[in-house]
């Protein structure tokens, strides 16, 4: 081996891994991510119960059941959610959005740590029907670390918001 080639490998060696280290720490790079929820800039929210619980008038049936289904792996920093939103009136309830937050973390709410966040329009739901979808959620590297340094934990905070009624709900998961 030449000599006078290896200050220019050991130069190329410094750059990549510099290179890389900066694409981990600022979340860019080759591993898609950051970009499948849209921000949301005013969610709204009632107060939260703990476990999927829904939120609602003590005389009313809660207006709504939300659950979370499946989380299936689609790569390193990609889960595809599936999830089911029950209308539990007795009447047909329309207009309906679904905002939904993830947060690193077990019953973690702190704005500075929401890793994806996004809607989904429902539209109608007539009384006692479901509607169930699938969302990719996909993160940058910087977003999965903070889940994997909180034990591989994510809270999802998610609020239904109809003409006739809104509810939240909030479940905490293990996802790595």
């Amino acid at each position: 081996m030449n000599g006078k080639y290896v200050p220019g490998g050991v130069l190329v060696v410094v750059v990549l891994a510099a290179a890389v280290g900066a694409m981990v720490y600022t979340g860019a790079g080759p591993a898609p991510g950051g970009d499948s929820g849209e921000p949301i800039e005013d969610f709204p929210t009632e107060e939260s119960a703990d476990d999927g619980a829904e939120t609602g008038s003590s005389t009313d049936v809660d207006p709504f059941r939300f659950r979370v289904d499946e989380i299936e792996d689609c790569g390193a920093t990609c889960r595809d959610v599936t999830a089911t939103l029950t209308n539990q009136r007795n009447e047909t309830a329309t207009g309906i959005t679904t905002y939904i937050r993830i947060y690193a973390g077990e019953n973690n709410t702190d704005t500075d740590d929401i890793v994806w966040e996004g809607t989904v329009d429902v539209g109608t739901l007539d009384a006692g029907t479901s509607h169930t979808t699938t969302e990719r959620v996909e993160l940058s590297l910087q977003d999965a670390r903070k889940i994997d340094r909180n034990d591989g934990r994510i809270t999802i905070r998610t609020t239904v918001e109809s003409d006739e009624a809104t509810a939240t709900f909030q479940d905490s998961k293990r996802v790595a």
